[in-house]
């Protein structure tokens, strides 16, 4: 990542760092919310989904559980296809995927589907949590990444804090589903 590559496959200056804070603002907002939607929010949703659907827990956390080997494994490709296109591209279509997978997870109406939806959402996990975001700041901010970083990682550890007791409350007053 050092360089970029000119049209004739010759090495090009990298970009100089940048000096706004708004996308380290946008990665905070975008992956702090990732992680609360797509990971933080199920534990606690999982025993009203078994409630709901008679589902067995151990089955829910396993369509959950699969979703991070998709995650895991996608991954690679989503190294990949930041190294050629850079983070913008990845973490929008990303984000983009992330909203029907969500849906599809909250409008199951068999276990089947609640697994490929969730293995959906791995998919787009790959591509919004930390590795693209944190390949993005090294990438856009240069020398001051590790502030950058920094940042980001405080921010976003916040998930958890933040989407735990916002799920609960959207569960209590809508169900799973429209939580």
């Amino acid at each position: 990542m050092s360089g970029r590559t000119g049209a004739a496959g010759r090495a090009t200056a990298p970009a100089a760092p940048l000096r706004s804070r708004a996308p380290l603002i946008a990665l905070c907002v975008t992956v702090t919310t990732s992680y609360g939607v797509l990971f933080y929010a199920f534990p606690v949703l999982a025993p009203a989904i078994g409630a709901d659907t008679g589902w067995p827990l151990s089955a829910t956390t396993a369509a959950f559980s699969a979703a991070q080997v998709v995650a895991g494994l996608g991954g690679i490709a989503v190294g990949r296809w930041l190294e050629r296109a850079g983070p913008r591209p990845v973490m929008t279509a990303a984000a983009v995927a992330a909203v029907p997978a969500v849906a599809a997870v909250a409008l199951a109406p068999a276990l089947w589907v609640f697994f490929l939806a969730w293995a959906a959402a791995g998919a787009a996990m790959a591509g919004l949590f930390y590795p693209p975001a944190f390949a993005a700041l090294t990438r856009w901010y240069g020398g001051r990444r590790v502030r950058a970083l920094t940042a980001l990682t405080l921010v976003a550890g916040l998930a958890s804090t933040v989407f735990a007791p916002v799920a609960a409350a959207l569960e209590q007053a809508f169900g799973w589903r429209g939580a």
